[in-house]
């Protein structure tokens, strides 16, 4: 048996195919034989990230990576019984290398004086939180292109923490740290931001600007673009894969109260909600929002109404049924309307 078909996958975690296809890992929960990752960097001759002497290129938008393995790649793509649809999922045979954030952070504290500049800014941040939210540097980790070695001049820095309570902790170190102006909103980049955003996720630019510049996950810091992924660790996730059994209900526009957001700034986040009002689709109990993409964290806060727009679902799980919308595919939003 190879490494490679023991270790645990999880958020945050890259792996590289046979073919040298770079693919972010999304969530906790895999099959047995696979990873559900989406295809981040492939190799191209005429790419702008270079590692080892091969050119890669970044693919940006969820409808493009799905667009490029359907027509390179097919075997990168899963018919998911339980969600029932087409997932982009890498078997374990294929994987030539893992990557993970934690491991990263690790390295880089042993060869600080070898780092380069971004390396290096990367390296202060995680250690900046680490401190200030007095946690243990092994649930820190840096993630993003960083983590593999592709990044360049204009990338941005990629933290990660693992365990609820570190998480928490953290989030609380942010706000500090955002009082102390050791980290800046993302005020100054707030058009970079709604330009490439705006592409699949459709927002007013006075409401975009209102939302993202109050958010903590992301911002500046030494001038630098940070994002900060909130995630549980192995042990705070009690299911496996199929446990829950997904149906795809359509498309769904609701007007909702945020009833609990305490889980807005993990990944994935969740807002539960009530005082639904169906503006378009089917009429069902629906109970909750969720995503798997950290740009829907910090979204909305208890109190809130909101407007959804998204994918509806039916959700089996221990016994019982309910139903939720999620968000993630393009023209999805959640926008507070008052």
């Amino acid at each position: 048996m190879f490494i490679r078909d023991m270790v645990r996958f999880r958020e945050g975690d890259f792996v590289e195919s046979v073919e040298g296809l770079i693919f972010d890992v999304k969530g906790l929960i895999h099959p047995k034989d696979r990873v559900i990752a989406y295809v981040r960097y492939v190799p191209d001759p005429l790419g702008d990230r270079v590692r080892e002497n091969l050119r890669y290129r970044k693919i940006y938008e969820l409808s493009e990576r799905f667009r490029f393995l359907s027509e390179n790649y097919p075997q990168y793509l899963l018919h998911d019984p339980f969600i029932g649809e087409v997932v982009e999922a890498v078997p374990r045979w294929m994987i030539k290398s893992f990557y993970k954030p934690e491991f990263k952070l690790a390295e880089m504290v042993k060869k600080c004086r070898e780092l380069n500049s971004i390396e290096d800014l990367a390296l202060k941040l995680a250690l900046t939180l680490r401190d200030e939210a007095n946690i243990s540097l092994d649930k820190v980790g840096i993630s993003g292109s960083i983590l593999i070695g592709l990044h360049n001049q204009s990338s941005d820095l990629d933290i990660i923490v693992y365990g609820y309570r570190n998480c928490l902790k953290v989030y609380e170190a942010l706000k500090t740290l955002r009082q102390l102006n050791v980290l800046e909103s993302c005020a100054k980049i707030i058009d970079k931001l709604y330009r490439f955003r705006s592409r699949e996720t459709p927002i007013p630019f006075n409401v975009f600007r209102n939302i993202e510049g109050a958010k903590l996950l992301q911002g500046l810091f030494h001038g630098r673009e940070y994002f900060i992924r909130l995630v549980r660790d192995y042990n705070e996730v009690d299911e496996k894969y199929g446990d829950r059994k997904y149906r795809n209900l359509g498309r769904i526009i609701l007007k909702a109260t945020v009833i609990n957001d305490s889980e807005s700034v993990f990944t994935p986040c969740r807002y539960l909600i009530d005082d639904v009002e169906i503006v378009e689709g089917a009429h069902y109990p629906v109970k909750e929002v969720a995503s798997f993409r950290g740009r829907f964290c910090e979204q909305a806060r208890i109190g809130d109404r909101i407007i959804v727009e998204g994918k509806l679902e039916e959700i089996k799980f221990k016994g019982e049924k309910y139903y939720r919308v999620i968000l993630g595919g393009e023209g999805d939003y959640i926008i507070p309307i008052k």
